[in-house]
C-alpha cells in the first residue's frame, strides 16, 4: 500500500506539460521505477525463494546437503511444520533451471546492495553529470525559466486582453442629506440601496503611440429600498474607445527595444553558467586526480622506502654504509608512511567534495579514467574576441545597461514639460425599470476629452531629475566600455594560454617518461651500490614532482579550454555555437 500510494502520487508529474516540468519527469520516471521493481520483487521473487528453500527442505529432508549456506537455511527451518504443498503448490515443482534463474534474479537485484561498486569516471562524464545532477545545474535552470516567463510575460501584454469584472452585489445602508420642498430645508433620511453588476472589456497596447486601444460593455442594477421605492437598470450595449499620452513618456516603444535584449541576456546567461558548471567540474575532477596521483606516489614511495630500508639494514650490517645513511633511511621510510597517511585523507576529503558536486551519495567510490593527451588546436584571437562580442552576456548587460539609462533621460525629459492627454469614447447606454428594457433603444454616447497638465514652479525638480539621468548615461557608457576592454583582456590571455598550455603538456609528458626512466636506473643503481641515499631520494623527488606537473598540465589545459568556451559561448573543437544546443521552450541544454 505504502509503495501504491507512492506512485500514485508521482504519476500527475509524467503528464505534466508547464515550463520546468522537464526538471521533474526523469524524477518521476526513476520513483515510479524503482517502487513497481521493488513491489515486484518483494511480491514474487522473495516468496519464490523461501518457499523454493522450505518445499526442497521438506521434500529432500534426509539428504545430504552439498552447500554451507543452504544447510544453515535448513537449520533455521528445521523445526517449521506447516502444509507448504497446500500454501505453495506451484513452488514445490521447480526445476533446477528455475532454480537457476532464481538465483540469478536474487544475484542481479541483491548483490549490489552489498558490494557497491566504484564508480569509474572520465573527464566528459563527469561534466555530462554535472550539467545534468548537480545543484548548480538545477538553480541555473530555474533561473533561466524565471526570465523565460518574464519574456512570456512580455510578450503576452502585446496581445488583447479580455477582462470580465463582475460586483455580485452589493448593499449599503446610511444616512444621506436630501432637500425637502415642502420645508424648503435640508433634512437626513434614512437611505437602503442594494446594488449589483458586471462589465466585459477588451484591451489592446499600441507600441509605437503608447495609447490603449478599448472595447467594453457594461450592465448595473440597483434596488431603493428607501421611502420612495424603485428598480433601475443601467446599461452600456457597447463602447468603443482610445486613450493616449500625447506629449507624455512612451513605456511601449522601449520595452520592445530591452525586453528582447534581456531574454537573449538571458538565454546567454544560462549557457554560460553551464560552462561555469564545466568548469567547476573540471577543477573537482583534477583536484581528485591530483589527491589520487598523491596517494599512488605516496604508497608506492612507501613501499620503496620500506624495501630500501631493508636492503639497507643488511648493507650496514657488512659495513656497506654508515650509520648516518642507515639513518636517513629510517627517516625516510617513516616520512614516507606519514605522507600516505595525510595522502589518503586528501584523497577522501576531493572524493567526497566531487561526489557532493555530482550530487551522489557521500559515501561513493570514484576511480578517474585520466584524459589523454589532447589533440593540438590553434585557436585565432581576432576570432575569439568576435565571438565573443557577438555571445558573451556581458557585452549584451552593458548594452541593455545602455538602453535603461536612454529610457530614463528620455522619460525624464518629456515629464519635464508640460503634458497633455486624449482620450475619446462612442457607444450606446441606456436606463430602465425593466431589464428588457435596458438594451431597448438605446441612446448614443459620446465622449471626448483632453487634459493638459503645465508645471509652474517645482524649484528645479524635473530639470535636476533630466540631468542626473544624462549624467548617469555617461556612466554607463563609460562603465560599458571599461567592461569590454576588462572582457577583451580576459579572451585575448586565456586564448594566449590555452595555446601555450598545449606545448606546456608535450614537455611535462616528456620530463614524467624521463624522470620515471631516471628514478629507475637509480634505484637499480642504490640496489648494487653504485648510487647513494641522497640521489635515490633526489630522483624519487624529481619523479613525483613530474608526475604532477602533467596532472597540472592536463588540468590548465581543460580550464582553458571551458574557459574560452564560457566567455565566447563557441566550441571550437566542433565549430558550433553553443546557443544551437540549448532548448529554448524546455531551458535544456546538450
Amino acid at each position: 500500500m505504502t509503495s501504491l500510494t507512492t506512485i500514485m502520487a508521482m504519476v500527475p508529474l509524467l503528464f505534466s506539460s508547464d515550463m520546468g516540468s522537464e526538471l521533474q519527469k526523469p524524477l518521476a520516471i526513476a520513483m515510479i521505477g524503482s517502487m513497481l521493481l521493488g513491489t515486484l520483487v518483494s511480491l514474487f521473487i522473495i516468496p519464490l525463494i523461501i518457499g523454493s528453500f522450505i518445499v526442497n527442505m521438506k521434500k529432500h529432508n534426509t539428504m545430504k546437503l552439498h552447500n554451507n549456506a543452504i544447510q544453515s537455511v535448513t537449520e533455521n527451518f528445521g523445526n517449521v511444520n506447516i502444509d507448504v504443498y497446500g500454501i505453495l503448490p506451484p513452488y514445490g515443482r521447480l526445476n533446477d533451471k528455475m532454480r537457476w534463474v532464481i538465483g540469478a534474479l536474487f544475484a542481479i537485484f541483491f548483490f549490489p546492495t552489498f558490494a557497491q561498486q566504484p564508480v569509474k569516471l572520465n573527464l566528459k562524464r563527469t561534466i555530462e553529470l554535472a550539467n545534468d545532477s548537480s545543484l548548480s545545474a538545477f538553480r541555473y535552470q530555474n533561473m533561466y525559466l524565471s526570465g523565460y516567463w518574464q519574456y512570456r510575460t512580455y510578450k503576452a501584454n502585446r496581445l488583447p486582453s479580455l477582462t470580465l469584472k463582475l460586483m455580485p452585489t452589493q448593499y449599503n445602508r446610511y444616512i444621506t442629506q436630501r432637500y425637502d420642498s415642502n420645508t424648503d430645508m435640508d433634512v437626513y433620511r434614512e437611505q437602503q440601496m442594494f446594488s449589483a453588476g458586471g462589465g466585459l472589456s477588451i484591451q489592446q497596447n499600441f507600441d509605437l503611440t503608447g495609447g490603449t486601444f478599448y472595447i467594453d460593455s457594461d450592465l448595473e442594477y440597483m434596488r431603493n429600498f428607501g421611502d420612495a421605492k424603485s428598480t433601475q437598470y443601467s446599461s452600456v450595449p457597447f463602447r468603443i474607445g482610445y486613450s493616449q499620452n500625447l506629449l507624455g513618456y512612451n513605456p511601449f516603444r522601449w520595452d520592445r527595444k530591452i525586453e528582447p535584449l534581456k531574454f537573449e541576456k538571458v538565454k546567454k546567461e544560462f549557457i554560460y553558467n553551464t560552462e561555469v558548471v564545466s568548469e567547476e567540474a573540471v577543477n573537482y575532477f583534477f583536484n581528485l586526480a591530483m589527491a589520487q596521483a598523491d596517494y599512488q606516489l605516496a604508497k608506492e614511495n612507501a613501499v620503496s622506502t620500506d624495501t630500501l630500508y631493508s636492503i639497507g639494514l643488511q648493507r650496514h650490517k657488512i659495513a656497506a654504509i654508515s650509520r648516518a645513511d642507515l639513518l636517513t633511511l629510517q627517516l625516510d621510510k617513516v616520512n614516507a608512511q606519514n605522507t600516505l597517511e595525510n595522502a589518503q585523507i586528501a584523497l577522501k576529503r576531493a572524493m567526497f567534495a566531487l561526489a557532493s558536486f555530482l550530487n551522489m551519495d557521500k559515501n561513493t567510490q570514484i576511480e578517474l579514467e585520466m584524459p589523454s593527451r589532447p589533440q593540438t588546436m590553434e585557436i585565432p584571437v581576432e576570432e575569439a574576441l568576435n565571438r565573443a562580442k557577438a555571445n558573451n552576456p556581458d557585452f549584451l548587460q552593458q548594452q541593455q545597461n545602455i538602453l535603461e539609462a536612454e529610457r530614463d533621460v528620455n522619460k525624464t525629459r518629456v515629464e519635464s514639460r508640460f503634458n497633455a492627454s486624449l482620450n475619446a469614447s462612442v457607444g450606446f447606454n441606456q436606463v430602465a425599470e425593466k431589464f428588457k428594457d435596458a438594451y431597448r433603444k438605446p441612446l448614443q454616447q459620446d465622449l471626448v476629452s483632453i487634459s493638459i497638465s503645465i508645471p509652474l514652479i517645482d524649484w528645479g525638480v524635473r530639470k535636476g531629475k533630466y540631468n542626473m539621468a544624462k549624467n548617469n548615461l555617461n556612466v554607463v557608457k563609460i562603465a560599458a566600455r571599461q567592461e569590454e576592454l576588462k572582457l577583451e583582456e580576459e579572451v585575448t590571455m586565456t586564448v594566449s594560454d590555452f595555446n601555450i598550455q598545449q606545448r606546456l603538456i608535450t614537455s611535462a609528458e616528456e620530463a614524467l617518461k624521463l624522470a620515471v626512466m631516471a628514478y629507475e636506473q637509480t634505484r637499480q643503481r642504490f640496489i648494487i651500490s653504485k648510487a647513494d641515499v641522497n640521489s635515490l631520494t633526489l630522483s624519487l623527488n624529481r619523479q613525483q614532482e613530474a608526475q604532477k606537473n602533467y596532472i597540472s598540465a592536463l588540468q590548465n589545459y581543460w580550464l582553458n579550454y571551458y574557459k574560452i568556451r564560457k566567455l565566447t559561448l563557441y566550441d571550437f573543437e566542433s565549430g558550433i555555437s553553443l546557443s544551437e544546443r540549448l532548448d529554448f521552450d524546455n531551458g535544456l541544454y546538450r
